[in-house]
């Protein structure tokens, strides 16, 4: 899931998680999560079939399971995501978790955690990074967005 501030593309919603279930159980609480739109839209016309169910294929359930660190896990060089279980592939390919703006979100995280974990360095060597107040401001603009990292496998 990607938790932007930016509108558009990556605005976060209400999600029913099994838009299938009947109308009558559809609204309950236990199926609505936060999706962004891009997967919420991504996922709409995808819901796996008894068939690929039986295979493992599915959507990975964030609010009754861990789905980074288990199932999905990501690139350190890249920022892509992999699945590394049958659900895992499925969930990263059909929300389309490797689409370029998501990315890109990734891998600014994994920036701001470097400069976070090596700010005394990089405050002392400034001519080589940010100004020390263009690097405040990046990091109190982007910390309410930051995610835990997705774990990276050994």
């Amino acid at each position: 899931m990607q938790h932007s501030s930016t509108l558009g593309i990556t605005t976060m919603e209400v999600d029913h998680f099994n838009p299938r279930l009947s109308a009558r159980i559809r609204n309950r609480y236990v199926n609505l999560c936060l999706a962004s739109r891009h997967c919420n839209n991504s996922k709409r016309r995808h819901w796996p079939t008894r068939p690929q169910i039986k295979d493992g294929l599915r959507f990975l359930d964030c609010c009754r399971e861990w789905d980074y660190g288990e199932h999905i896990f990501g690139d350190a060089v890249t920022h892509r995501v992999y699945g590394v279980t049958p659900a895992g592939r499925y969930h990263v390919r059909m929300c389309d978790l490797n689409a370029p703006h998501l990315i890109n979100e990734r891998k600014t995280r994994s920036r701001l955690r470097l400069v976070l974990t090596s700010s005394p360095a990089i405050i002392r060597d400034l001519d080589k990074g940010l100004e020390l107040f263009n690097l405040v401001q990046l990091l109190n603009d982007i910390t309410d967005r930051l995610i835990p990292p997705i774990p990276i496998a050994p």
